[in-house]
């Protein structure tokens, strides 16, 4: 290392060679850590960065992208002088440069609180704004790869998030966003987890709203599940995911904002997403059935399309496929049943108790619980329902769970109501909207 720094330094002929030979090297760890240690080594480094000659920036400014690829702090604080001149060359140079400086930015802030620090003062958040509108998709990809990493930050919520809103990086990541893949997948990916990540930090849901993000992601949605069936693009599972959590989070904490997408396309939607993931990328199943929770906690339209559409077979098959989806399942069958009698009636006709009864023979409490919220709930409004529960075997699967100590209390009082055709109440049901995976 110390012999090819020498090579660099001291101008021959096979200067460049020695930039390359430095780069292969530097993609070692352990070279990584020697070579900032050694005196003069980024100093050198950046003369070459800066200079006139296109090829030798170009190979100085990949000894620092192998640079920041380091997870030793101290080395990503060794690369603190390049900071600057990687922002003054966002602005110019070709696509290839740009993109470098990109993704060298991008790692540097990942694991350093300094270089973050550094970039802020500097001026990262204006210059990041005036790359949003380039028409190259490897820039604008790199871009949303650069802010990601920044809106991730510890500091994010109090320091980051505040300018990002300030400028108008926003709207335009909404829009890059909902235009779907026409700026790349790739792109639209890291712009979906930007919006995300604002949205995680609560005080800026209303920034976006008033950006009309809920009407924009949910149309989105609708247009990516009418292409999945046909020819769905490698990975469009990575796009889909963040979308659906930005709507989760967003419906999670606006009261009143489900009004703005009363479209029961939605709800068909997600059952078609949600089937064809199912097999291959179950997470997002989850990640539906967060949205369908939110979507149905408070206002009744989407409970009663859900209904009407005749989608709570699809739901009901849902129960067994994983811990997660159990509960969230029986909390979407909650919203519903809250509804009233008349809700519960069709729960009922719909042959949901036969689907419960083996979820009470789980061993999980938190499953087991919110099964025992939902027979409270169907026996309170529709009585026929707590008859047919006794003559399925109900009594005894209830029995087991007297001794539980989470559980007892609610079996309990499942057991008064069985014996009972209207017993009172024990116990207040428990339907509310969820912020989504932060």
């Amino acid at each position: 290392v110390l012999e090819l720094l020498r090579g660099v330094q001291r101008g021959s002929e096979d200067r460049k060679g020695s930039l390359s030979r430095l780069r292969w090297a530097l993609q070692n760890k352990e070279t990584q850590q020697k070579f900032v240690r050694l005196d003069g080594s980024i100093r050198t480094l950046i003369g070459l960065f800066t200079s006139s000659l296109a090829d030798m920036q170009m190979e100085a400014g990949r000894c620092l992208h192998e640079l920041s690829h380091s997870s030793d702090p101290a080395v990503a604080e060794a690369c603190l002088p390049a900071t600057s001149y990687l922002l003054t060359y966002l602005s110019g140079h070709s696509v290839e440069f740009t993109e470098l400086c990109l993704y060298t930015l991008g790692n540097l802030v990942v694991e350093s609180e300094a270089v973050r620090k550094q970039l802020l003062p500097q001026g990262i958040i204006p210059v990041l704004a005036s790359c949003i509108q380039s028409p190259h998709e490897a820039v604008l990809e790199g871009l949303g790869y650069v802010l990601s990493q920044l809106l991730q930050a510890k500091e994010a919520p109090a320091e980051i998030i505040p300018l990002v809103l300030d400028s108008v990086l926003p709207q335009h990541m909404l829009r890059l966003v909902c235009s779907g893949l026409k700026a790349g997948i790739g792109a639209a990916v890291e712009f979906a987890w930007c919006l995300h990540y604002i949205v995680c930090s609560h005080t800026a849901s209303t920034a976006l709203l008033s950006l009309g993000a809920l009407p924009a992601l949910t149309a989105l949605l609708l247009d990516l599940a009418s292409d999945i069936p046909q020819d769905a693009p490698e990975g469009l599972e990575l796009l889909v995911c963040p979308v659906l959590r930005c709507l989760s989070n967003l419906l999670a904490e606006e009261t009143g904002c489900e009004v703005q997408i009363q479209d029961e396309r939605l709800l068909i939607t997600i059952f078609l997403i949600m089937q064809c993931f199912f097999q291959q990328h179950p997470f997002i199943v989850q990640e539906c059935l967060w949205l369908l929770n939110n979507l149905t906690a408070d206002e009744p339209f989407f409970c009663s399309a859900l209904l009407s559409l005749d989608l709570l077979p699809a739901l009901l098959q849902l129960l067994p496929c994983s811990q997660m989806a159990s509960v969230l399942v029986l909390m979407v069958l909650c919203n519903i049943a809250v509804k009233g009698p008349a809700y519960c009636q069709q729960l009922h006709q719909h042959a949901a108790l036969p689907l419960l009864l083996p979820t009470l023979a789980l061993p999980d409490p938190e499953v087991v619980g919110q099964c025992l919220e939902l027979l409270h709930l169907l026996f309170l409004h529709c009585p026929e329902a707590a008859a047919d529960f006794v003559k399925q075997g109900g009594h005894q699967a209830l029995e087991q769970h007297q001794h539980t100590p989470q559980l007892q209390e609610r079996a309990r009082a499942l057991l008064d109501m069985v014996g009972k055709p209207l017993g009172a109440p024990t116990f207040s049901p428990c339907h509310t909207t969820l912020s989504a995976f932060s």
